[in-house]
Formats: structure tokens, C-alpha cells, sequence
């Protein structure tokens, strides 16, 4: 075998590893990539050794996607179970001998230090998927209970390390793999209408609900904290308001045309928190302003639908129902970073993909375009 692969040129090999990969999705991705380096080395240019960090961690990332496109979704799928057991284990570890910092605990110490509810949302939908491709036919309402157990534990060790973040994107990826296996309307209207119900009973009642010491169920202080803020920042302008203000001002200071590369007074006068991470949105606008945020939307949007495309000529309905997860951790992602970063949202810690610092993120990134190149690999090899 190694002999027949010495005969063949090295650029024929490579060309067949490239064979059937995605151009558009591949072209969206670079896009936003450019832009992230872009804006990084502008928000980061006094924060060490960010933008060179932030190259690499795109390199690990586009590394590890063309790795695990190599990958048939038939090969994913056997995967789907070790990977749930060893995350879902990983997360009860970490109630039990994980490392606290900033109040969470949410890493723990194998070597290396690892945050375990990162792999959760890659594998979580991947169990779902796997679940579903099973009974495949001969779908039960127990089935979606199963599955909605399934989603509910690693959502629950997650709630409470605590990182609403991450759960928020699990819950999301999850919830889209029983939508598209074929939950039932009567079953998603009831809950959604009781959300909207109380997201309207909290704003209307917003200063009875938010009176200081008045304790909220369920809700850890300062996800509380979090919402009455969103309703009114400027109750603590200068403390937990402080975030959500700064970000809007950002925002709007950029205009229409933006105040133009390396020209944020805002990100550069140090009044942006978390300017490389989690508020980089805010950077991005003040420097390019509304063309700009319009542009980077539109970069989003298409890379979402040409994902939802592969996911609708998914040969299988493992490959559907994973490619659809995969799209709505993308979403989930951009829109809710770009919401808090607005003021419509709560302040969770969600980056935005491609642009924000952060090496774990962009390696789930990498993985979930990885899956999305298999998926849609697999299916123009089959129609060729």
C-alpha cells in the first residue's frame, strides 16, 4: 500500500483530499475568517500576543475541519455514543474534582486543562442524531422523551457548573435535532408561548421583579443580575450596566461608514470591556459601522443557509439531523453574541464565530465545518 501511494504525485493526493469539499460554504468561512484577523488586530494591538494567538488557533481550527472531513458521516456515527458517555462522565468529574475559577467550576485537570461542556455540543447533537437514525421509521412519542432525556443531562451538569453560555448553545443544538427528526407543532407551541409570556410579564413588571432583594428560583444571582440589567442598564451605569452601555455606544459611534481601521476611540481607549472576546462585536462596528455590520451579517446569513442546504441533501437522516445542529450552533452563536453585544439580549459568554479570541470555541468551530464538509462530501461522491 505505501508503495502505491509513494508512485502517486503529491498533488494528485492532495487534490483528492480536497476533492468534493464545499466551495461556498469553504468561500463564507473565509470571509469571515479575514474579518476576524482583521478586527483582532485592531481590538488587540496593545493586548499582547492576541492576533498572532488568534492566526493560530484558526490554523489548529482549519487543520482539525480538514481532518474530520476525511471522515464519512457513517464513521461520525459510531462515534456519536463513546463521545456523549465520555463527556457526560467528563461533566460529573467536574462537579467532583473540577477547578473553580471566577465562582464556576468548570474546568478540570487531565494533563491538560480542558473544559469538558465544549465537547458536549458537538457530541450531544451527535448522540441525538445517532438516536433518532435508530428508529428511523418507526418514531414513538417515547422516543422524543428519550431524546429530550438525552439533551436534559448534559444540559443540567452544564446549568450547573454554572455556564448558561454553553448550555444555551447544547439546549439549542439539541432541541434542532428533535425539531427535524419530526417533533410534533402541539408539543413546541405550548412551551414557546409560555416563554413569550413570561418574557412580557417580566417586562412589564420589570421594577417588582427586580427590586433589590427579591430572590429569583432556579436563577443563580448573577444571571439575575444579568436580565435586570438588560432591562435597565443604566440602574448601575458604571457597574453591572457597564458592558451592555459601552457596547451600544461603540455601536452607535460608527455611523453608517464606520470611524475607520485602527481608528476606535472607544476600542482603543480602553472603554470596550472584553474587547477581544466576547464584546468584539462592539469593536467591529465602531470601526466600520453599519455597512460593515450589515456586510459581516450577510457573511453569516449565507454561511447558515449553504449549511442548511447540506443539510437538506443529506443522503441519511443521521447526516440531516447532524448538519442541521451543526447550522444552529453556528446561529445560535452569532445572534446571540450580536444581541447581548446590542442590549436585546442578556450578557452570556458567547463568542462570535471566527472573530472572538478564544481557542476552544474556534476548535468547536473547526470541528462542526469539518462534519459539514463530510456531509456534504459524502453526497457528491454518491451523486457522481
Amino acid at each position: 500500500m505505501a508503495a502505491v501511494l509513494e508512485k502517486i504525485p503529491f498533488s494528485r493526493r492532495a487534490l483528492a483530499t480536497l476533492q468534493g469539499f464545499d466551495g461556498p460554504l469553504a468561500f463564507a468561512v473565509l470571509l469571515l475568517a479575514c474579518a476576524g484577523l482583521v478586527t483582532m488586530y485592531s481590538s488587540g494591538f496593545d493586548h499582547g500576543t492576541r492576533f498572532i494567538d488568534h492566526g493560530r488557533n484558526m490554523l489548529i481550527a482549519g487543520t482539525l475541519m480538514l481532518v474530520v472531513a476525511q471522515v464519512p458521516p457513517q464513521r461520525l456515527m459510531s462515534f456519536a455514543v463513546p463521545l456523549y458517555m465520555v463527556g457526560v462522565a467528563l461533566l460529573v468529574a467536574v462537579m467532583i474534582f473540577g477547578i473553580t475559577k471566577k465562582g464556576a467550576r468548570r474546568w478540570i485537570d487531565l494533563g491538560i486543562v480542558i473544559q469538558p461542556s465544549e465537547l458536549l455540543k458537538i457530541a450531544t447533537p451527535m448522540m441525538l442524531a445517532w438516536w433518532f437514525q435508530k428508529r428511523e421509521g418507526q418514531l414513538r412519542p417515547l422516543d422524543f422523551i428519550v431524546g429530550g432525556l438525552l439533551l436534559a443531562l448534559p444540559v443540567g451538569l452544564i446549568v450547573k457548573q454554572p455556564d448558561l453560555g454553553t448550555a444555551i448553545l447544547v439546549l439549542a443544538a439539541g432541541l434542532s435535532v428533535i425539531f427535524f427528526a419530526g417533533l410534533s407543532w402541539k408539543l413546541i407551541l405550548p412551551p414557546v408561548l409560555l416563554g413569550l409570556t413570561a418574557a412580557v410579564l417580566l417586562i412589564v413588571f420589570e421594577s417588582q421583579v427586580c427590586a433589590e432583594g427579591v430572590r429569583w428560583p432556579v436563577l443563580h444571582d448573577y444571571q439575575q443580575q444579568r436580565i435586570c440589567t438588560l432591562l435597565d442598564p443604566s440602574k448601575d451605569p458604571l457597574g453591572k450596566g457597564f458592558h451592555i452601555i459601552q457596547g451600544m455606544i461603540a455601536i452607535g459611534s460608527g455611523g453608517v461608514f464606520g470611524k475607520g481601521f485602527m481608528q476606535g476611540t472607544q476600542t482603543h481607549l480602553e472603554f470596550i470591556p472584553e474587547r477581544t472576546t466576547d464584546f468584539i462585536f462592539a469593536a467591529f462596528s465602531e470601526e466600520f459601522g453599519l455597512l460593515g455590520n450589515l456586510l459581516l451579517i450577510a457573511a453569516f446569513a449565507f454561511l447558515i443557509l449553504r449549511a442548511l442546504a447540506i443539510a437538506l441533501e443529506a443522503s441519511t437522516v443521521f447526516s440531516r439531523l447532524l448538519a442541521g445542529a451543526v447550522t444552529m450552533i453556528f446561529f445560535t452563536y452569532a445572534f446571540v453574541n450580536m444581541g447581548m453585544v446590542s442590549g436585546i439580549l442578556p450578557v452570556v459568554g458567547v463568542p462570535l464565530p471566527f472573530i472572538s479570541y478564544g481557542g476552544t470555541a474556534m476548535v468547536t468551530l473547526g470541528m462542526g465545518l469539518g462534519i459539514l464538509m463530510s456531509i456534504a462530501k459524502a453526497r457528491r461522491l454518491v451523486q457522481s
